[in-house]
């Protein structure tokens, strides 16, 4: 783990959840675990491990609370799961999962392909979840919702702005403890990010919570810069770029991790993670599925001679 205790941003890994799901092989679940410790021993503080749903529409979640397990055996790590229902999220609590993270999708046609719910039905779902939660664990398991398909749906088209607004405020009023913005479809630009996420931030308030962006059109590291603009400080992001959503058409690319880590420490905000760490844990996605094709820069080309991480204070 790296020893850099202190973060301006904190990069939330979703490689293990987002990026499995979309390989249509099934990682085993032993070097599913192997991964996650390289991860987390590269000092990352937050890994989405999984994804509590049928085996049958997502076989490679099956063993969902296994790597749970696992992961909790990790000093400092902040454990997620993807929940779409009370059904998951019974199951993920059941697990020990510190955090359930849930879909909301802000385009209809969307929202019945990736949960079989209208967008209000899944909101009245986050209101169940929540209210289990609440009852199960008084409040001590989060339930952060990412609003999909925020920036523009590849089958719906444009997505609005105000119904955008209207449904994160919905699911404050639910009870999530934070709403965030998703770009599942790679849609976004960087002057529309900024300016949703100071809408969000109007909105909710502390409430506003980090942005999940694919590189589908090259745009992801620019967003993430106009993110930040806004105050946004948690993003989520995918080892080598493994993933997209397989219920939005076209929708490939996360942002890759070991490249928003180096672009981050470069401009002086402290991540606290170890990119060569971080790079060397590529080699379990191979290890557990042989032959997939990695991306990146940084684990391409490699650091530049006389990179420095960002020091205390840097950022200010």
């Amino acid at each position: 783990m790296s020893s850099r205790s202190e973060i301006d941003v904190l990069v939330s890994e979703v490689g293990p959840r987002d990026g499995l799901q979309s390989v249509e092989r099934t990682m085993p679940t032993q070097a599913k675990n192997a991964w996650v410790s390289a991860l987390a021993a590269s000092g990352l503080r937050e890994i989405e491990v999984g994804s509590f749903v049928s085996p049958k529409r997502l076989p490679q979640m099956a063993d969902a609370a296994q790597v749970v397990a696992h992961a909790l055996t990790l000093k400092g790590l902040n454990v997620l799961a993807l929940v779409p229902n009370l059904r998951g999220a019974e199951a993920a609590i059941a697990a020990g999962a510190h955090a359930l993270t849930m879909p909301v999708s802000a385009s209809r046609l969307h929202s019945q392909a990736n949960i079989g719910k209208t967008p209000e039905e899944a909101i009245d779902e986050v209101a169940r979840v929540c209210a289990y939660r609440d009852a199960a664990t008084g409040g001590r398991v989060s339930v952060e919702v990412g609003l999909s398909t925020a920036f523009g749906c590849t089958m719906e088209g444009p997505v609005s702005e105000d119904w955008v607004m209207e449904m994160a405020v919905r699911c404050v009023e639910a009870g999530a403890d934070s709403v965030g913005l998703s770009d599942t479809t790679g849609y976004a630009n960087p002057a529309q990010v900024n300016r949703m996420f100071t809408r969000l931030r109007k909105e909710i308030g502390d409430k506003s919570g980090g942005a999940h962006l694919h590189n589908t059109r090259g745009q992801g590291l620019a967003n993430v810069v106009a993110a930040l603009e806004a105050g946004v400080t948690t993003f989520d992001s995918s080892q080598a770029g493994l993933g997209g959503c397989p219920y939005a058409p076209g929708a490939s690319g996360n942002i890759v991790t070991e490249d928003l880590v180096y672009m981050l420490e470069s401009m002086g905000l402290r991540t606290g993670v170890d990119i060569e760490r971080l790079v060397e844990a590529r080699r379990y996605i191979l290890e557990g599925l042989p032959g997939e094709e990695l991306y990146g820069s940084v684990a391409d080309a490699g650091l530049q001679k006389g990179f420095s991480y960002a020091a205390a204070g840097a950022s200010a």
